[in-house]
């Protein structure tokens, strides 16, 4: 399962020009689910997103975590995050999870972040969103729950 973390001030995602999640300030995260994720890769990043410490302090340093500033988040799904481009000009996606599969686990992954207390909104899985993220900072960070210690 990987996760690309953006750290925003405010962001939302719409279908069809309908907006269908928002948030304030917090992490947008775009999540993928790949063949074999299980419930330990979902347990992983959702405690990894809540407690990591990418929000600065007064000292302008990153020492705080959504958990600590009452951050918001938007988790939308996101199957590209598994392109594979090591060969030719188009991207293979045969790592990502089928869609049933994918689904399931990706609103386990929701379940799991909202247990943390936090204001959690989503997109729609399997729609074509549109997105609109007021980076701050900016600061992205990739997460893979395979690379787990």
């Amino acid at each position: 399962m990987k996760a690309l973390l953006q750290r925003v001030t405010g962001a939302s995602v719409s279908v069809e020009g309908e907006v269908v999640g928002s948030i304030g300030l917090g992490l947008v995260v775009l999540v993928g689910v790949a063949g074999g994720d299980s419930d330990k890769d979902i347990q992983y990043l959702a405690q990894k997103i809540v407690n990591l410490r990418i929000f600065a302090d007064k000292e302008e340093k990153f020492s705080l975590s959504a958990l600590d500033i009452s951050g918001e988040l938007l988790l939308v799904s996101q199957f590209t995050l598994l392109a594979d481009t090591r060969k030719g000009r188009r991207p293979g996606f045969t790592g990502a999870a089928p869609p049933p599969q994918a689904e399931a686990l990706f609103n386990q992954f929701v379940d799991a972040v909202r247990a943390s207390g936090l204001k959690v909104a989503t997109g729609r899985f399997q729609q074509y969103m549109q997105l609109e993220i007021h980076n701050d900072g900016p600061v992205t960070i990739m997460l893979d729950s395979k690379d787990k210690v």
